[in-house]
């Protein structure tokens, strides 16, 4: 019997306000697990940004004290459905993410003074102010997750030249503020 292989289809679907209520609930969880840790917590990516497609998996940035001590936390995000990534390619970074080819939410964690956080702060907030580039940002989103529906390095690839233009933007915009 041959083993089925699964693969993780890449889906964007339109805003939904319930996205801000998984966020809320979710944030509750992770807060009674690590709120001696965190110094801030924030719903980012897609899902944060009304109005605009976005693939259904809720991103929460967080920011602790020290985040050498989040890996004592794995055993008890485990119990929450997370697995833990580590690093996951960025360095500094500590990465969960609930369910594997279903995903529902992703956790990004950084040390506070990481500047990660401020770059994705600032980005979710850039969208929210220019609705016309964040309606062009929702319409890429589409494209490439038709054009790439089972390849996430292709859809991700796809969207970074767009990405690293809006950071430059949102860099001179976050001055201004």
């Amino acid at each position: 019997m041959r083993e089925e292989k699964q693969v993780r289809v890449i889906e964007v679907v339109p805003y939904n306000s319930q996205w801000k209520e998984d966020y809320l609930k979710e944030m509750g969880k992770i807060m009674l697990i690590m709120n001696d840790e965190i110094i801030d917590i924030h719903h980012i990516g897609s899902t944060s940004i009304p109005g605009i497609y976005a693939k259904p998996v809720i991103d929460i940035l967080i920011g602790v004290v020290d985040i050498k001590n989040i890996d004592k936390y794995n055993g008890e995000m485990d119990t929450l459905g997370y697995v833990c990534q580590g690093e996951y390619g960025i360095k500094g970074r500590r990465f969960f993410m609930k369910g594997l080819y279903n995903r529902t939410h992703h956790i990004h964690i950084f040390q506070s003074d990481n500047p990660e956080i401020l770059r994705h702060i600032n980005f979710r907030d850039y969208m929210i102010s220019h609705l016309g580039e964040a309606r062009i940002y929702s319409e890429l989103k589409r494209e490439m997750a038709i054009k790439f529906r089972y390849d996430i390095e292709g859809y991700c690839n796809g969207k970074d030249a767009f990405i690293k233009d809006i950071d430059i933007k949102t860099e001179r915009w976050a001055k201004t503020k």
